[in-house]
């Protein structure tokens, strides 16, 4: 059954603002997308209003599901402050702060030890939880172009193998990446609590953005709407349970990273890097930003490390070498490994088919399993029920 615009132009007209007047008429509402059976639209409303609006984002959200033929619908609550009005007070903590000792290290100690308690004025005591996932953690780069999808699947594959339930956020939302390196074309459905399925693909739980949206969309949302959309996909999907919720950022130290950090507390995260000064830097911010947020960095890996040639097997190291090793070393962080710029991972991965599972006893897959056993190793203590 195909959803029109009207339809869900009528269910919204059902919900009232907090002014008593339906949504249509409240001048808050974006442009309504329907495409599939998919409702994405936003709600914005001045910041010091933000709070009364939430439950009205529900409503709305819950009003759209009912509509016959929606499969699924995101609605965002972006609240931007006028001109010199006031900064709104901070929302009160949605969990009690967490209990971990003071101080913040980063060497191999279980990451349960790096975690500073919060203040309750503080963005982090938002923190909550997601139930049955023991622990989160976020695969970053300070830019682009490094391989930090492909290294995240990768990475996520190679904890699969050392026996632990694992699972795959894709949380680029402008530039989702997962769909085409999984070869996933089908749409998550809903459960009987309207919460989202992922796609089960080579063991792992998979979701995205990518699998709701054509892959030639252009996402063009403000930052509240990626914040928004971040946390559906955190709260509003079935992961079951799971060992570790692999997170692949979007490139960058923005709104996603900093929503991530005060959703959810985050066990740690890996930094990508190639070897190339440009990148060192902007790898730098991104640790930078983690230690800011008491996030504890699990390690760096060096990617496109070095390239050997598959005819004469002639190393060459196009973008230097060893960069993120020394780089690791000064900032006192883990260096967990290095990745060859290779024709087989590229090929595997433009064929949606990753080079840990097509080529589960090569090389390049021992070297992704073996920065995932560091990072498992670092998770000690914090992975309920997985033999570490």
């Amino acid at each position: 059954m195909s959803v029109t615009q009207q339809q869900v132009l009528d269910s919204l007209a059902k919900v009232m603002s907090p002014r008593g007047v339906g949504l249509t008429n409240a001048n808050v509402l974006s442009a309504i997308s329907v495409s599939d059976g998919k409702v994405f639209f936003s709600i914005n409303v001045d910041a010091a209003e933000a709070r009364a609006w939430e439950s009205i984002r529900a409503q709305a959200e819950q009003a759209v599901r009912a509509i016959p033929g929606v499969t699924n619908a995101m609605v965002a609550l972006t609240a931007e402050r006028r001109a010199g009005a006031a900064a709104p007070p901070p929302p009160a903590p949605t969990s009690a702060p967490h209990n971990h000792s003071h101080g913040h290290s980063h060497g191999v100690q279980p990451v349960a030890s790096h975690r500073p308690p919060q203040s309750p004025a503080s963005p982090m005591a938002k923190q909550a939880e997601i139930p049955g996932i023991s622990a989160v953690i976020a695969v970053a780069s300070g830019k682009g172009g490094v391989g930090k999808s492909t290294t995240a699947l990768n990475l996520a594959l190679g904890l699969r193998d050392l026996g632990l339930r694992v699972g795959l956020l894709d949380a680029d939302i402008y530039g989702p990446s997962v769909p085409r390196l999984t070869g996933i074309r089908e749409k998550p459905t809903l459960d009987d609590n309207k919460k989202m399925i992922p796609i089960a693909r080579f063991g792992l739980a998979i979701m995205s953005i990518g699998f709701l949206v054509e892959e030639d969309t252009a996402m063009i949302w403000r930052g509240p709407m990626v914040m928004s959309a971040i946390t559906q996909m955190l709260r509003d999907v079935a992961w079951g349970t799971l060992d570790v919720l692999v997170v692949d950022m979007p490139p960058g130290t923005g709104d996603a990273q900093l929503t991530l950090a005060q959703n959810v507390p985050l066990k740690g995260a890996v930094i990508i890097s190639t070897p190339q000064d440009l990148s060192l830097i902007d790898a730098r911010r991104g640790l930078a930003m983690f230690r800011k947020v008491n996030v504890p960095v699990l390690g760096i890996v060096e990617n496109m490390s070095y390239f050997q040639c598959p005819e004469c097997g002639t190393r060459s190291d196009i973008f230097g070498h060893g960069g993120a090793r020394h780089e690791a070393e000064r900032l006192g962080v883990p260096f967990l490994g290095e990745i060859p710029l290779h024709m087989s991972i590229r090929t595997a991965s433009d064929a949606g088919t990753p080079v840990v599972e097509s080529e589960p006893d090569g090389p390049h897959a021992v070297i992704y399993r073996q920065i995932g056993a560091k990072v498992r190793e670092q998770l000690q203590g914090v992975i309920a029920g997985a033999a570490l």
